[in-house]
């Protein structure tokens, strides 16, 4: 069992935290996987993934700027050329090249963004629950749509909203202790406003150049996802057309599980998620 270690680097001005598994006798160059979360959670989310993955390799998880510990500008941050622009700093850091991608909810838009732009630089994908179309869901645009209403956006960043997104996405029971976790990234005034912010910069439009760059793309690909996803009631239409554009993409659907499915079945994700990378 791999136990993932905390870390922060500075990335032009930008102070980041992630997990890592890191092994300074690992070649930066080879075996490294990127995890990416969405909203509103942070690389804890994929910490019991980590933890099971036995791939003899590095597997980092990144706190995107504006969640977990990582730093929450409140100016020039979140859209999907910023997220661009910090995932090549952030590995240029690190000294990585090559990278497999696993990108989850949000993390979907923002690491396929960088992906289709950086196809050099991939090794493998995997997609779970995530969004990868312009053609969002109604939920997804009414959700988007409150969070520039005054008083609801107030709400969709507190605590309490929190916990009902984590108790919502989840088709298990989510502890107190990890909902406290998620919570406390978002306890300052400033931080729940660039939660908030993280959903505003959300430009459907560039989900275009995400939708035709995946068409283009040659290397392995993997589906995992929940099938009771109530944040994307629409994730087995998504998944469904990733396959048409791409054939070759190995897909397998959790029945009954939620839209956090690191949270649900954490050691499944990590057996599949395993021997997709491994080979």
């Amino acid at each position: 069992m791999n136990t993932p270690v905390s870390h922060f680097i500075t990335v032009d001005g930008t102070r980041l935290h992630y997990l890592s598994t890191f092994d300074d006798s690992l070649d930066k160059n080879n075996n490294i996987t990127l995890l990416l979360h969405g909203w509103p959670t942070s690389s804890f989310l994929w910490r019991n993934v980590m933890a099971n993955l036995d791939l003899g390799e590095t597997v980092i998880a990144l706190d995107l700027p504006g969640f977990g510990q990582s730093d929450k500008p409140l100016r020039g941050a979140y859209s999907l050329e910023y997220y661009q622009d910090i995932i090549s700093g952030f590995l240029a850091a690190l000294g990585v090249d090559k990278v497999n991608l696993a990108v989850h909810d949000m993390g979907g838009p923002v690491g396929l963004y960088w992906a289709v732009n950086n196809k050099d630089r991939l090794r493998k994908i995997v997609l779970l629950n995530t969004l990868i179309y312009p053609e969002l869901h109604w939920f997804v645009k009414l959700f988007v749509g409150l969070s520039f209403v005054p008083g609801l956006k107030r709400w969709m960043s507190s605590g309490q909203a929190i916990k009902w997104t984590m108790k919502l996405g989840t088709a298990s029971k989510i502890s107190d202790d990890a909902i406290r976790h998620y919570q406390s990234a978002f306890e300052t005034p400033e931080a729940r406003m660039a939660l908030i912010k993280t959903l505003h910069k959300l430009d459907p439009s560039k989900l275009n150049v995400i939708a035709d760059g995946l068409k283009e793309l040659t290397l392995p690909v993997q589906i995992i996802y929940g099938t009771k996803d109530l944040a994307l009631p629409d994730v087995a239409k998504t998944m469904a057309r990733v396959k048409q554009d791409l054939p070759e993409t190995v897909v397998h659907v959790l029945q009954g599980c939620g839209h956090f499915l690191q949270e649900d079945e954490p050691e499944e994700v990590s057996r599949l998620m395993g021997e997709f990378l491994a080979v």
